[in-house]
């Protein structure tokens, strides 16, 4: 053994005999497919900056000024052309789709960003004030005079239409949050309004800007619902308002006094003039109601809600209505059994007479998941549409017991259909629905079930949607339903052109 000591290193001078010259020259190839230094599953999801997604986008126009979620969407009543938005982003915009839509159809592609090839539409004002997400917007009746928004954060906002500048009028905080708005088409009370809350609470505003001291000014309030309010629908004259709640209730408000003058109450004790709950066995629906509608007759309210019940409920006729002959109408053969929609009883289009007032005409489940939007079409066409949330859309005939015409079980996939609406206009056969898939679509409702895509028209594209952004959370639709425009939960309203 050696008597040198070993180097700082630990190593003896003589181990590099140990090493053969040879090995030292050889050189270890790299494996290309295997590098060392990296990760293959962080490398998939290394994406390069300038990688976007493309998406179909059939619109003309958009609105991207928002940086969060647009939650609802409004019209002005005169001038379609006029919206406006509110969001996440707790602000309101209101904008034009006057000019515009008139331009050539651009591009069917375009990233999930809109390009800077094509520019937003401008904002008229930028509205602020609330502290949390606006959740409801309504012009008022009947010329669109306020712009009202409604929040999350229980604000109460008015502003006037009378300038581009919407200045604000007044403003209020008297419930925890605001659920929806709804403007009052009663000719004699003109810039009314309904509130429903979620505390339950129910509130009647009229808005008076001349009113220096109170310009909002509250005409009525009712208490009765037990859990939030969840939408509210107008009788066609104004008279009547209809409301519905998570606790399974429906209450019918003569928030006017037409129907007491008319010798027509409620219950001893009662604010409403029609009152339902689930402690009656045969109008409870466990899971709460999310969906009403008024026949464009008035005759009756439909209530849409868990596990895709629906209630129909008489309701009173009140001045020439009442005594009109299709008011008088009676139910043909009540209480048999309706094969198509598996309603228990159910009368004409207008079947309900003065005295089946607050009377459970017709129960109905045609869908597995809750009804979240209910429409009616405009005469002659008797026709109710109701989206649920398992995707599909049913269409069911008033005149005929509510026989259900077609059911368009994918009418969105399997994403939640938000909102269904009949064409205004001359094209009234026509129906638009809007879903969480991100597709708005079209259908054509006359008839039996169609041979292809069950009346399928067109379908418009360019939302996020299938659990990517959330989809389209509501439309209006402009003119004679030529014009729709949407609120994407992906923060971008889109115009797309539809000629009916």
């Amino acid at each position: 053994m050696s008597s040198q000591p070993p180097h700082e290193d630990g190593f003896d001078e003589d181990d590099s005999a140990l090493l053969d010259p040879a090995e030292a020259a050889e050189e270890i190839q790299e494996d290309p497919d295997h590098p060392m230094d990296s990760d293959p599953d962080e490398e998939a999801d290394d994406i390069s900056p300038e990688h976007e997604i493309q998406l179909q986008n059939d619109s003309v126009a958009h609105f991207d000024k928002h940086t969060d979620s647009i939650f609802t969407i409004a019209q002005h009543p005169l001038d379609s052309t006029i919206i406006a938005t509110g969001g996440g982003d707790d602000t309101t915009y209101i904008f034009s789709t006057g000019t515009s839509t008139h331009s050539p159809l651009l591009p069917r592609s375009y990233e999930s960003n809109p390009s800077p090839a094509r520019s937003s539409l401008n904002p008229l004002p930028k509205l602020t004030g609330h502290t949390d997400s606006i959740n409801a917007l309504t012009f008022t009746l009947p010329h669109g005079t306020y712009l009202l928004s409604g929040g999350l954060d229980g604000r109460l906002s008015a502003y006037t239409t009378k300038s581009n500048a919407y200045t604000l009028v007044s403003s209020t905080q008297e419930v925890p949050e605001i659920n929806f708005l709804s403007p009052c088409p009663h000719p004699s009370y003109p810039n009314t309004f309904a509130l429903g809350a979620s505390d339950g609470s129910v509130w009647i505003y009229t808005v008076d800007e001349a009113d220096k001291s109170t310009p909002l000014q509250i005409l009525q309030t009712y208490f009765l619902h037990t859990e939030s309010c969840t939408a509210g629908a107008w009788t066609p004259d104004g008279n009547l308002l209809a409301t519905v709640s998570e606790d399974g209730s429906l209450y019918v408000w003569d928030v006017f006094g037409e129907a007491s003058a008319a010798g027509i109450t409620g219950s001893a004790g009662s604010q409403a003039v029609v009152g339902l709950t689930n402690s009656d066995a045969r109008f409870a629906v466990e899971g709460g109601l999310y969906s009403v509608a008024v026949t464009p007759g008035g005759a009756f309210v439909v209530v849409g809600g868990a596990g895709g019940m629906i209630r129909v409920v008489g309701l009173p006729r009140l001045g020439a209505a009442a005594t009109s002959g299709n008011a008088t109408q009676g139910l043909k053969g009540g209480g048999a059994k309706n094969k198509s929609g598996g309603g228990k009883k159910a009368g004409g289009a207008e079947g309900a007479s003065a005295g089946q007032a607050g009377q459970i005409l017709a129960s109905l489940q045609a869908q597995s998941d809750s009804v979240e939007t209910l429409a009616f079409s405009a005469p002659p066409l008797t026709l109710l549409a109701a989206g649920s949330v398992d995707g599909s859309i049913v269409l069911f005939d008033t005149a005929h017991r509510f026989a259900v015409r077609r059911h368009i079980r994918e009418a969105h996939e399997e994403f939640a259909v938000v909102k269904v609406e009949f064409v205004p206009g001359p094209a009234g056969h026509l129906l638009t629905s809007c879903g969480l898939d991100g597709v708005v679509r079209r259908w054509d409702t006359r008839g039996g079930t169609a041979a292809s895509g069950q009346g399928l028209v067109n379908e418009w594209r360019g939302h996020a949607g299938e659990g990517e952004g959330g989809g389209v959370l509501g439309f209006v639709q402009g003119g004679n339903g030529n014009r729709i425009i949407t609120a994407g939960d992906d923060g971008v309203s889109l115009v797309f052109e539809a000629a009916t």
